[in-house]
């Protein structure tokens, strides 16, 4: 408890890393997502952000190709695992099972009007790991949501400064994307595209040097 309410934002408490890492590192050794593991996520809000179809189409079949070619010149067959968290930059342990790392910059504005407009969520506690609603309290952003963001990202940033530093050394190789730039506004397709277009250079790299 934190100010009196519940805090599932603070960066070093809010996951349970060794068991994150145990399941990451399960997937990347067996490509296969553990027998016993149970979500939640599918009860909560998604919103659709569809890419354009075109992008879609020739991305699919560039990812095709290459799977093809590693799997015959390399007899290995690719399976991709898509981790997304709020949090995956604050556990060494959890950044080293990560082959690729994307990190989504956004101005604290825009970051407080998505948290402000999310309704009900569903969160596991050791209670009832099949999940409770959860509620944001009307302060619940000054009060913990804000605090925890910044501390979580702050030595990722030159200076501390989350919105608009450079990137330090403490996450190799991540990659940082920002959408709202106001000299070159991303659109969801160019995101999808952006973060394809390092994956395929990924693949290509290692295929070479074997």
């Amino acid at each position: 408890m934190k100010h009196g309410y519940q805090d599932w934002d603070a960066p070093d408490g809010a996951i349970d890393y060794p068991r994150l890492s145990k399941f990451l590192k399960h997937v990347k050794d067996t490509g296969c997502i553990p027998d016993d593991h149970r979500s939640h996520d599918h009860l909560n809000k998604h919103t659709d952000l569809p890419i354009e179809a075109e992008c879609q189409r020739r991305l699919a079949e560039n990812f095709r190709v290459i799977q093809d070619q590693v799997k015959e010149s390399n007899h290995i067959n690719i399976v991709w695992g898509l981790v997304d968290g709020f949090l995956l930059y604050w556990n060494q342990e959890v950044m080293e099972q990560l082959d690729m790392r994307f990190l989504l910059r956004l101005p604290l504005k825009t970051l407080e009007g998505r948290r402000r407009g999310r309704q009900v969520y569903i969160t596991a506690t050791q209670f009832n790991p099949e999940g409770d609603e959860w509620v944001d309290p009307p302060d619940y952003w000054e009060t913990i949501v804000l605090p925890a963001y910044l501390d979580a990202h702050r030595e990722i940033f030159e200076g501390g400064d989350v919105e608009n530093g450079g990137l330090t050394n403490k996450v190799e190789g991540l990659v940082l994307i920002e959408p709202e730039k106001e000299d070159k506004e991303m659109s969801m397709t160019d995101i999808v595209e952006r973060c394809c277009q390092e994956l395929y250079q990924l693949v290509r790299a290692e295929q070479v040097g074997s």
